[in-house]
């Protein structure tokens, strides 16, 4: 089995959001006791404030340069999010670069969804015009989610998606480049779609096949380590809360079985890992 090689590429390192707000049947006081490895680097120490990450996976796998999801973004329109709005960071870039590569060495992009904090950077601006950030890449993604936006786009005054839409995935799809996958489908030697659905309609993770034990890129299958221990805390922004819920108990009950290596999106510091089983619920090996 060929090496695999694994790095966070950061585009944001804090990004702050209310615990009830993110998860709105969340009790703080279901993680009491738990402050010495959810404070501070997850959770503020009044345990009201969930700190996020927002980061890119990049893989190099079975021969190919791939990167899982894209956030932010950089001088898009988001003015209903002040913090995405026309925001000037080109940190992911630079990360990409520190890392010896340029946006031209990636082969492949997958979109585990279509929420405007993981496609950010699929496109950039260049004299007036939304163009491919990474021009010689596929970008994989799921033709489902990307046609029920168009359906909202089409029948909506306002931008859709906080405008990703138009900015970040169009533009991919208008220039030939995206890659329409269904879970199954392999994208390279060891490289597998996976299913992880609830999020989204069609939400994507990758299974990577690796000597040291597979690895799982998850994207928003769980937000944040509060998640470990109260895995039917579902997000605000979860499409179906119920199938969401039913796939992360899954995702989790299988890691702590296999000792499968989770990545997820959002996660802060190192941002991957393995799990036990912690009573009803789950920590981290």
């Amino acid at each position: 089995m060929a090496e695999v090689r694994i790095a966070p590429l950061i585009d944001e390192d804090c990004f702050e959001i209310g615990l009830n707000h993110l998860f709105p049947s969340a009790d703080a006081a279901r993680l009491a006791g738990e402050a010495d490895w959810l404070c501070p680097d997850h959770l503020d120490p009044s345990m009201a404030t969930v700190r996020l990450g927002m980061k890119s996976w990049l893989v190099r796998a079975g021969g190919r340069t791939i990167l899982v999801d894209t956030c932010i973004g950089q001088h898009k329109e988001r003015p209903r999010h002040p913090a995405w709005h026309r925001r000037a960071s080109d940190r992911l870039l630079r990360e990409l670069s520190h890392a010896g590569l340029a946006p031209t060495d990636i082969d492949l992009v997958l979109c585990t969804h279509l929420h405007a904090d993981h496609v950010g950077w699929n496109t950039r601006l260049e004299d007036g015009r939304w163009v491919p950030t990474f021009p010689r890449a596929r970008y994989a993604m799921s033709r489902r989610e990307m046609e029920d936006w168009r359906a909202r786009a089409r029948h909506s005054a306002e931008p859709v998606n906080h405008g990703a839409f138009a900015d970040s995935i169009l533009p991919v799809v208008d220039a030939g480049l995206a890659l329409f996958v269904t879970a199954g489908d392999a994208l390279a030697e060891g490289v597998t779609v996976e299913a992880l659905p609830g999020h989204t309609a069609e939400h994507f993770g990758l299974h990577v096949d690796r000597p040291q034990g597979a690895a799982l890129f998850c994207g928003d299958a769980i937000h944040s380590p509060v998640q470990l221990l109260v895995p039917e805390w579902t997000s605000a922004f979860c499409g179906d809360p119920d199938l969401a819920i039913a796939t992360r108990i899954a995702m989790l009950d299988r890691a702590a079985h296999e000792g499968l290596e989770l990545y997820p999106a959002h996660f802060r510091g190192a941002g991957s890992l393995r799990i036990r089983r912690h009573g009803g619920a789950f920590r981290p090996a």
